[in-house]
């Protein structure tokens, strides 16, 4: 930790703090920065394209170890919309795991760009969108990772599972040998949103628009991108006592958009977005903790919200779904020409607060774009024991022509993830079976050993997945058998696997 604003946000033992911040960079050239990017803090350049925001002959990195010299708990943290030039003979870090994203950044230098840290110590990452970088990625021991639209010099080093999806300079595929899965371009995405200020220093937000079968970055051509701005007037700026009722009366106006400040959110009640087009912005990792057993968020069956960079946690009373998009058991309607998307949203059971779930995330409308999350029954932490943080299933999608661009679901005492609506598409998932299984007859999925991670239910005729890595480490010193890692209906063409592992 090299500053003053990072000094207290970078030791291990701050994993679970309940600090957070938001550092952000107004456009000009920034020369000699060093700094650390530490637990729940977003780091973000204010221009309209990556290099209105330059960190010149300096850095910002992410390459701490815990106690065995490894980076698999370097959670909760994003650097994005900034150009980058290392110190002459430097490469640049960005050692991670699951909980954070680099978004819109351009890595200018022979160097490039580390996926690790100097001892090349584990790590279990990770997600970049959206970035160009000019020299080579090296992804040393990073375990897996997923990049998607963006444009790379070259591309070194793999392990379990590798994805490219729309990027310009991906390596060449050749599973399982060297575990990349590659595909030309990505069929539907949408960026996420993000703040910035115009020449006369006025904030707006850009809201991306839909993109269909596309490669390289939005911003290659200059300027913002294609998309919407919208002015910061629209927003209500919310802080932790901003009331919850204060909120959903905002947000229940057409037009009227949400950014959520750093900090934790706890409501009896939740946000309800109800308003097409609607954009929810967090910043430094802001955190919903529901405390009566209702949702933290709900969105309705409409067009276009837009839910972006925020940590929900689950609270004291189980909520039977933290995060409900569409209506269960309700009609649905086509939101092809305009689809909800979820960039960033991130969750955790236990961990950093007792709490408990059914389902964290339940998906009952059609053409919903996931995009980059990670849902997390605790393994370590406050309560993370079979009978503390309870949790059913991390993913429920009931919704048709839903997309998953970069999951991960882990933990959960069920099927991590449970696909029911035709039509779906996930092009990477990582996941871990719970560690804490006490016995096999504490996890039978009916006459099943245990449940499949990744589940596409017997109803479905079409769904497509690629670059999927399932991992099993049963801790408690009795013997566990999981009968598979991917269940899906046997003989449906229309029901396809590319590039497994577990």
């Amino acid at each position: 930790c090299l500053s003053d604003w990072s000094s207290d946000v970078c030791s291990s033992d701050l994993e679970f703090s309940t600090k957070r911040y938001a550092v952000l960079f107004a456009p000009g050239t920034y020369t000699g920065v060093e700094a650390e990017v530490g637990y729940y803090e977003s780091v973000a350049g204010l221009g309209e394209t990556p290099s209105a925001v330059h960190i010149s002959n300096g850095y910002l990195t992410s390459n701490q170890t815990d106690s065995n010299g490894n980076i698999t708990t370097n959670f909760w943290r994003s650097l994005e919309n900034m150009q980058i030039t290392a110190p002459s003979g430097t490469t640049l870090q960005w050692g991670v795991a699951q909980g954070a994203d680099y978004r819109r950044m351009y890595v200018n230098g022979a160097n490039g760009l580390e996926l690790t840290n100097t001892n090349c110590g584990e790590a279990s990452g990770g997600f970049m969108s959206d970035s160009q970088i000019t020299g080579k990625v090296n992804s040393c021991s990073q375990q897996q990772w997923f990049t998607r639209n963006s444009s790379i010099g070259s591309w070194g080093g793999n392990l379990w599972n590798f994805v490219f999806s729309g990027v310009i300079g991906a390596p060449t595929p050749n599973y399982p040998t060297n575990s990349y899965t590659v595909l030309a371009d990505t069929p539907v995405s949408r960026e996420k949103p993000y703040l910035y200020m115009d020449s006369s220093n006025n904030y707006w937000v850009f809201s991306p628009s839909k993109k269909t079968n596309w490669a390289g970055t939005d911003w290659s051509n200059g300027g913002l991108g294609s998309g919407t701005s919208l002015a910061i007037s629209t927003f209500l700026i919310a802080t932790p006592s901003t009331s919850l009722a204060t909120i959903n009366s905002w947000l229940a106006t057409s037009g009227k958009n949400l950014i959520l400040t750093p900090g934790i959110y706890k409501y009896s009640g939740a946000i309800n977005v109800t308003k097409a087009n609607t954009v929810v912005l967090g910043l430094g990792f802001a955190d919903l903790v529901p405390q009566t057993g209702t949702a933290a968020m709900t969105v309705a069956d409409v067009d276009g919200v837009q839910l972006a960079g925020f940590l929900i946690d689950a609270g004291p009373v189980n909520s039977p779904v933290l995060l409900q998009v569409g209506v269960k058991n309700g009609s649905r309607v086509s939101h092809e020409s305009n689809p909800t998307s979820i960039s960033d949203v991130n969750f955790r059971i236990g961990g950093a607060t007792a709490g408990t779930c059914t389902v964290a995330t339940e998906i009952d409308s059609d053409n919903v774009i996931i995009d980059n999350m990670w849902s997390w029954r605790a393994d370590h932490g406050t309560d993370a024991s079979w009978t503390g943080n309870v949790a059913m299933n991390g993913l429920v999608v009931n919704g048709d022509n839903v997309t998953a661009l970069g999951l991960a679901v882990e933990h959960y005492e069920a099927e991590q993830v449970l696909w029911n609506g035709n039509g779906g598409e996930t092009i990477f998932y990582q996941s871990e079976m719970p560690y804490d299984v006490p016995s096999q007859a504490a996890w039978m999925d009916g006459s099943v050993d245990g449940y499949a991670s990744y589940n596409v239910a017997p109803t479905v005729t079409t769904h497509k997945a690629y670059g999927l890595g399932v991992y099993s480490y049963f801790s408690q010193g009795v013997a566990i058998v999981a009968n598979s890692g991917i269940s899906a209906p046997a003989g449906v063409s229309g029901v396809t696997f590319t590039d497994a592992v577990t």
